[in-house]
């Protein structure tokens, strides 16, 4: 199940940028930003009511704050720039680069997480850093 979800999370990725290009004209990248992310609260929060998930937020840890808190900074910080990005260049240009955090991903996950490499995760990353290089050239 979990790749059909990852699936449809690319599907949305991909689209979120053409719908991005379009809305964004004469916009600033900040604003369009800002009002990205109000709706992504309300669709988050309504879908956490909806399944009743809420619930769940007094059994979160001080770990769990700290981490979801900095990811979504983190979330934060990469909509900006990656706004400001599609705000000045081509889609077909940004997205590459940016979908190559795949291989960034992989290298923190060996650091932070000490999940492994794998002789196949290691061809792909090649693979996925040499077709950003060529897509954006």
């Amino acid at each position: 199940m979990w790749k059909i979800f990852a699936l449809l999370s690319a599907f949305f990725a991909a689209l979120t940028s053409i719908l991005a290009k379009i809305g964004i004209k004469g916009v600033d990248s900040n604003l369009a930003t800002a009002i990205r992310t109000v709706v992504i609260v309300i669709l988050a929060w309504g879908i956490a009511f909806a399944t009743g998930a809420h619930s769940g937020i007094k059994d979160l840890t001080k770990e769990n704050w700290t981490f979801l808190i900095l990811s979504g900074v983190a979330t934060g910080l990469s909509w900006l720039f990656y706004y400001k990005a599609i705000a000045i260049g081509d889609v077909s240009k940004v997205a590459p680069i940016d979908k190559s955090s795949i291989v960034l991903t992989l290298i923190l996950s060996l650091l932070i997480l000490g999940e492994k490499f794998t002789p196949k995760s290691l061809i792909a990353s090649a693979l996925i850093v040499l077709g950003t290089f060529i897509m954006v050239l």
